[in-house]
């Protein structure tokens, strides 16, 4: 009788997907989604995946940093010279707060291009967007078409959807049958730096 001592089952030195060589270039996770989120959870993965191949940054916000709070003072700023007596201090405002309103859905994107310089979207500005919230007609979207991202005004009007852009010189974007449309979420606000 022969008694084999080959060991059976669990991992095997050699085998199996090398550390870090997924798209991604990090390590993975098994996680459980229910059934009705398969489709959504695939979406967003695709839409990070053409993030790395597109010109577009996105950046997901540090809810571990250390609170930073700045003095905010109750006069309103004027053209000409404020009185010195306004000046007084109202309450400390933390910008996390003031921006973010739901933490968990939010992220930010680098603005990238011209076409929304009418609606104050500048090249390099930070949008703030929320996934929480409803992609209604008239909110500027952050959405990918057809595998690109873009930012843009969403129009739907007698089910014909439209991506206007806030510049003349750039063309709309109409959603026509056969495209694929993700909306991958709502700009909250717009960080500009004129220094």
């Amino acid at each position: 009788m022969t008694i084999n001592t080959q060991n059976r089952g669990g991992a095997r030195l050699g085998a199996g997907r090398k550390k870090n060589s997924g798209k991604f270039k990090e390590d993975t996770k098994v996680i459980r989604v229910p059934l009705s989120l398969i489709d959504t959870v695939k979406s967003t993965l695709e839409v990070y995946k053409s993030q790395l191949k597109s010109d577009v940054e996105v950046l997901k916000p540090d809810f571990n940093a250390p609170s930073l709070s700045t003095p905010i003072f109750s006069s309103r700023v004027q053209a000409g010279f404020p009185s010195p007596a306004d000046d007084y201090l109202e309450d400390l405002l933390d910008l996390n707060k003031h921006l973010i309103h739901h933490q968990e859905a939010t992220f930010f994107v680098r603005a990238q291009g011209g076409s929304m310089l009418n609606a104050g979207i500048h090249p390099g500005d930070i949008l703030i967007v929320d996934k929480s919230l409803p992609a209604k007609s008239g909110k500027i979207v952050i959405a990918v078409v057809d595998g690109d991202f873009t930012v843009k005004r969403l129009h739907k009007h007698k089910g014909k959807i439209t991506l206007k852009a806030e510049n003349p010189e750039f063309e709309d974007i109409e959603i026509r049958e056969g495209s694929e449309l993700i909306i991958w979420g709502v700009v909250t606000s717009v960080i500009h730096q004129y220094a």
